[in-house]
């Protein structure tokens, strides 16, 4: 009888603290599962199962949509290969599918890596690090992105989590999203034109429920604590408890998509992404990073649930 192949993500890093467990894989170096204090924090997916949907996994060397695959940098033109059909657009990135290396594993904290090699559609050498930290107060995730070319490299970033809806619909989330405009799209998900959210479905505000609005919204020009950190709030009004996503001042945008489009699994969970800029930034160059040879950026997020003792 033959042995039992890897599980279609990988290698499994479980980390455990503080009451909690994460699991992060070596495909995509992603972050398949989160629970905390018997609480399911992420609406990730099993051992046995392929990620769908983006789940958990790092968007790098841009998030969201590129239009056409194509974009051009230092005189170099690129077309990447499309990855969403239907719409003809490249999506995510380039190392969601990669398999990372699994650089350190304790307890409570591994660093996963990989190097972003040239090829068709991307020119240049990018040393990616994850670092994923379990603590007292939740889950905290660290990028960086290095540039191992001879020449400058154009860079965004993006991750993919979904948080968990306790009676299994987002419908019955409040959410709150401290952001003063947001992009519109057009019927291929590229954006169009950045609006003030007052007066709109996507004014988050102020808390409001969720309800049956449609969001696939990249939300900017945050408000920002004294320390520079962004909160984003999903909480269950029913049971009282929330979950915080806290952006770092790297991320300039927050997408918020209340997954209808995702199948059998539509509206059960509802992705908070942290983002460096809007979906097209390759190519408008709206918000994009541009490191030079050596440079070395790097952006933290984190996941915080209310409930933890």
């Amino acid at each position: 009888m033959a042995a039992p192949g890897p599980p279609p993500s990988g290698r499994q890093v479980v980390l455990t603290a503080a009451h909690q467990e994460a699991v992060v894989v070596e495909v995509g170096g992603g972050l398949r599962s989160y629970h905390a204090a018997g609480a399911t924090v992420l609406d990730g997916y099993a051992e046995d199962e392929r990620c769908s949907a983006g789940r958990g996994q790092p968007l790098v060397p841009w998030p969201n949509r590129l239009d056409g695959g194509r974009y051009s940098f230092d005189d170099v033109d690129e077309q990447a290969p499309i990855n969403e059909p239907d719409k003809g657009n490249a999506i995510h990135g380039l190392a969601r599918w990669l398999a990372w290396e699994v650089l350190e594993a304790r307890t409570d904290r591994a660093v996963l890596g990989v190097t972003l090699h040239p090829q068709p559609g991307w020119a240049w050498t990018l040393d990616l690090r994850t670092t994923y930290l379990l603590g007292e107060t939740g889950l905290d995730v660290t990028l960086q992105a290095r540039n191992r070319s001879q020449g400058r490299c154009p860079f965004g970033a993006g991750f993919h989590p979904y948080l968990a809806a306790p009676t299994g619909r987002v419908d019955d989330l409040e959410l709150h999203v401290p952001a003063r405009t947001s992009w519109r799209v057009d019927d291929r998900g590229l954006p169009t034109e950045e609006v003030s959210v007052e007066g709109t479905e996507a004014d988050f505000r102020e808390p409001a429920l969720i309800g049956s609005r449609r969001l696939d919204t990249a939300f900017t020009d945050l408000a920002r604590d004294p320390q520079g950190m962004a909160k984003v709030e999903v909480r269950d009004p029913a049971g009282g408890q929330s979950v915080q996503v806290r952006l770092g001042a790297e991320w300039t945008h927050v997408m918020v998509f209340t997954g209808d489009t995702v199948g059998a699994r539509a509206r059960q969970g509802l992705a908070v992404e942290p983002m460096t800029g809007p979906a097209n930034l390759l190519r408008s160059g709206r918000d994009l990073v541009v490191l030079e040879p050596d440079d070395l950026w790097e952006g933290s997020w984190a996941i915080t649930p209310s409930w933890l003792p």
